[in-house]
């Protein structure tokens, strides 16, 4: 069987510029809307006023309407005296002007001394106060150009003009068809190899956003038939066709030779890094995309390709990304040949933006959830060193990014419990970045976050935390805030199948075992207690297997695919695994002293402090909270 080779391996602006020549005699046709639901709508041409706004002189201020020059003797020291009907109107905001006046005292600067008579002590200016026609629109002033994206604002400002109705571009109506024999609708019954199908829906989230009209298709199987005959129709009766997985270049990967059979494909691989296998084509006239199953690549292609093409075939060009400056606070190796997208968490700390790089699997689905900016790293360059100053593409609004505290170290589900309560007070948000406690002192050392929490042994002493916060920011005042006590102990499938009751057994037994990562504080409780039983890491069956969190490795032991791992007690319930303690731990929150005074600090503290917070901890169990919020100065 010959095997599918890509087409090409062009640069993303390249291939979208490429792509849209190809496709640029396919426009959407018009249709006329009401202006109060035109939100978000791309004008078809240019719209002019039909009226003025004011269409007539109107009294800006509430006050009296008089004639300016009749009113230029009036001084403090000689009050000027005038009479109701014969020098002035009353008029109120908004009241038409008639011809014969020409200005607007306010109420204010009026002396009533009648029911009829009033007394001003300066004189009015020609046009003062008074709202001339056309002030704000003239007759036929242009309102807003072609292929103009409608905002709330414009609706405004064109019924003020007298345009009840506007031409705009048909919103194009997207099919999004799923396939792949793996993948199953939401709700079924899962057995081993199914994966639950979720790109569709995020992709019709999407298209509404773009502005298009989705259409959802049921999953189509890999069966070339069976794509060929719902393409074609897909083809036939919308604007725009999304085809997800099959992209690639596997066996039952058919999405190329379907275009190709009922159409033509323009570009099959594009220089990015997730995303490559996108293809782009047209079929029975109609744009095409082939987009790769892995979420975090689809995700990508989505909001880089679809999102223009949804805009481009209405005639509007959007450049609508946001980018700030921000420190990288670790190096991002990147191949030179793609430009890769690397999804970062962001911190305000000290007046500028500190971006943590997350996950960058291309299927890590909650490494988008998480991520609040993506670097785009240039097919030129081989990554950024640690310190880079970098420009980051905004996922977040920048206020709420300014308005979180980052906490960078080690995870615990107490933090993701913290951070819910905290928002649920409002204005300050919680963004944890899981890179071990000893990333976390790291962290602090290079000011990157603003506290950290950390639960590391000291080998020698058996001390926990001070040592290292002596040893790595000598320079710097540094508060402990006391968090938790909590057990760690190895976690083993209900019923302990293997009759694992300490270290010592998992050795013995060969149990697969499933570690964290190198600096995290269990690793280096698991080193401590196997150095103090002599027992060398190579007897351990993956040891050098590593995870990041301790909800992550109880979730390998529940799935069987781990026989054991060393965690916390609530990662244990959680997954409804045996539990064998090993040793009581200090996990305690590392904070610079003059953060304690940030606002957004505060509002943290008072929550971990807080009853609530207190009855979650007893709801997990395993943890001791009676030193919670004690601070110790360093």
């Amino acid at each position: 069987m010959e095997r599918n080779i890509y087409l090409s391996n062009i640069s993303l602006e390249k291939a979208i510029d490429m792509y849209f020549e190809r496709i640029k005699d396919f426009r959407l046709g018009t249709e006329v809307v009401k202006t109060h639901e035109a939100k978000g709508r791309i004008t078809a041409k240019p719209v002019f006023a039909k009226i003025s706004s004011p269409f007539y002189n109107s009294s800006a201020v509430d006050g009296i309407a008089v004639v300016a020059k009749n009113t230029f003797t009036a001084t403090d020291r000689s009050p000027l005296r005038l009479k109701e009907g014969k020098d002035y109107i009353v008029v109120d905001t908004g009241d038409p002007i008639p011809d014969e006046y020409d200005a607007v005292i306010m109420v204010e600067d009026t002396i009533k001394v009648s029911e009829d008579e009033v007394e001003i002590i300066k004189p009015a200016i020609p046009w003062q106060n008074i709202r001339q026609m056309g002030e704000d629109i003239v007759e036929g002033q242009l309102i807003l150009p072609q292929s103009h994206r409608i905002r709330p604002v414009d609706i405004g400002a064109l019924i003020a003009g007298g345009v009840f109705d506007v031409e705009v571009y048909k919103r194009p109506r997207v099919a999004i068809i799923p396939t792949g024999t793996e993948i199953v609708e939401p709700g079924a019954h899962l057995k081993i190899g199914d994966i639950i199908e979720f790109n569709s829906r995020v992709f019709a989230a999407l298209v509404e956003e773009y502005g298009g009209i989705p259409t959802r298709f049921n999953i189509v199987k890999d069966d070339f038939e069976k794509l060929l005959e719902t393409v074609k129709k897909a083809a036939e009766e919308y604007d725009v066709v999304l085809l997800n997985a099959g992209s690639s270049a596997g066996r039952e990967d058919y999405s190329k030779k379907v275009i190709e059979t009922l159409g033509e494909v323009y570009i099959h691989g594009v220089a990015i890094k997730p995303g490559k296998p996108v293809i782009l084509g047209r079929v029975l006239n109609k744009p095409i995309v082939g987009i790769p199953g892995f979420p975090v690549s689809a995700f990508f292609i989505m909001e880089n390709i679809v999102k223009k093409l949804v805009n481009f075939v209405q005639g509007y060009d959007i450049k609508d990304k946001k980018y700030i400056e921000a420190q990288l606070s670790k190096r991002v190796m990147s191949s030179s040949k793609y430009l890769e997208f690397v999804r970062v968490k962001l911190g305000y700390i000290e007046g500028k933006y500190i971006a943590t790089p997350i996950e960058r699997g291309a299927g890590a689905t909650m490494s988008l959830v998480r991520a609040d900016g993506v670097l785009e790293v240039p097919e030129e360059l081989e990554g950024y060193e640690k310190g880079s100053v970098v420009n980051i593409n905004l996922l977040k609004a920048e206020d709420e990014i300014k308005n979180t505290i980052l906490c960078i170290g080690s995870h615990d589900i107490i933090l993701d419990i913290a951070a819910d309560l905290l928002a649920k007070k409002g204005r300050y948000n919680l963004a944890s970045a899981h890179v071990g406690s000893m990333g976390g002192i790291l962290a602090l050392k290079d000011k990157e976050t603003h506290f950290a929490t950390v639960h590391l042994l000291d080998m020698e002493t058996g001390e926990y935390n001070r040592t290292y916060i002596r040893k790595y920011i000598p320079n710097r005042k540094i508060a402990i805030i006391k968090f938790v006590k909590r057990i760690q102990g190895l976690m083993v499938k209900r019923g302990n199948p293997l009759n694992i009751h300490s270290i010592e057994d998992i050795a013995k037994k060969g149990a697969r075992f499933v570690n964290r990562q190198k600096g995290s504080g269990t690793r280096i409780l698991l080193d401590f207690e196997l150095k103090k039983l002599g027992i060398s890491p190579r007897d351990i069956k993956g040891y050098e297997r590593e995870d990041y969190t301790h909800i992550s490795v109880a979730a390998q032991v529940a799935k069987n695919n781990a026989d054991c791992g060393l965690g916390v007690f609530s990662a244990a319930q959680i997954m409804d695994l045996d539990f064998i303690p090993v040793a009581n731990e200090e996990y305690d929150i590392v904070i610079p002293v003059e953060y304690l005074e940030l606002d957004g600090v505060k509002k943290f503290i008072e929550v971990i402090n807080s009853e609530e917070f207190k009855k979650e901890l007893d709801r997990l169990g395993g943890y001791d909270y009676s030193d919670l919020g004690k601070i110790i100065i360093e």
